[in-house]
């Protein structure tokens, strides 16, 4: 299992854009790449006598965003590199730079074009049925998960998968122009994974996501006479120019899916599964009743 998609490699198959699926395998890449190009940007920043703070509108982004990626802690937005480049009059080394981007530290090479993706969604939907989204775990959650994996994973494997989980988080509240929805089966919050203390925390943790503008969580009961979602979980994510791509995952492979057959066919499960499960007041109402029963 990949405990939330952005795991360790394994094999994939399926399609994406205009090419297959591709196996890839091994130990994701070191992270200096990433300091680097931090380092290469925030030296063309300085040059031009701006403060993170004063830069960040100008490329678009929130100072966060932009002492992430100089400090190397996150992968650029597709377009930053270029915005920066032509604010900055880097002379094209921002975007030279740019191009050794192609790998992220802790995440399954086979998922890192997915995650690329998520960084400019216009809108992303999950639906869940098997543990919590990575995108509303909880650190103690998550580290719970990598814990019990098998076979077992070294310590700074566990340290690298989590830090790469907590950055992805950040889209949360950092693309607050972004719609993402959440469906999660009520038995996953029942499981007690981690104990009462890591349940209770993440139901703290999901009611307090809920109530972001952009992101609607609702909950599917534990009785359902009609389920469309009996095929397994799944990702649907629209694009800035309006294209829709799927993620289907199982325990060692992920599916990249492009072919407009089957993302309607996601689409209609994924919006008969909105009808079918609690509102989003009914959800919280229930998540609420959980944490205080604990």
């Amino acid at each position: 299992m990949t405990h939330g998609t952005d795991s360790i490699d394994s094999p994939t198959y399926g399609t994406f854009g205009n090419g297959g699926g591709g196996r890839s395998g091994g130990e994701p890449e070191p992270q200096y790449i990433l300091r680097m190009f931090g380092e290469v940007v925030k030296t063309f920043r300085r040059r031009a006598r701006l403060t993170q703070e004063q830069f960040a509108p100008l490329v678009g982004y929130s100072p966060e965003t932009v002492a992430s990626i100089e400090q190397g802690r996150r992968l650029p937005p597709p377009d930053f590199a270029e915005r920066a480049d032509s604010l900055l009059d880097a002379f094209g080394v921002i975007l030279a730079a740019a191009k050794h981007l192609t790998r992220r530290k802790g995440l399954a090479s086979w998922f890192r074009q997915w995650a690329e993706l998520e960084l400019a969604a216009l809108s992303l939907y999950t639906y869940e049925c098997r543990l919590i989204p990575g995108l509303l775990q909880t650190a103690a959650y998550a580290r719970t998960l990598f814990a019990d994996q098998l076979p077992p994973l070294a310590d700074e494997q566990i340290e690298a998968q989590l830090a790469a989980r907590l950055d992805r988080q950040q889209l949360l509240r950092e693309r607050p122009n972004t719609s993402f929805g959440f469906i999660l089966e009520e038995h996953l919050l029942l499981r007690d994974l981690g104990g009462d203390e890591v349940t209770g925390e993440l139901l703290d943790h999901i009611l307090d996501l809920s109530e972001l503008r952009n992101v609607n969580i609702q909950i599917m009961p534990l009785v359902r006479h009609h389920h469309a979602g009996l095929d397994g979980p799944m990702q649907l994510l629209e694009t800035q120019d309006h294209q829709w791509f799927g993620y289907l995952e199982g325990q060692r492979f992920g599916q990249f899916v492009s072919d407009p057959g089957v993302i309607s066919a996601l689409q209609m499960r994924c919006a008969n599964m909105r009808s079918q499960a609690l509102s989003l007041d009914d959800s919280q109402s229930l998540m609420r009743r959980m944490r205080g029963a604990r």
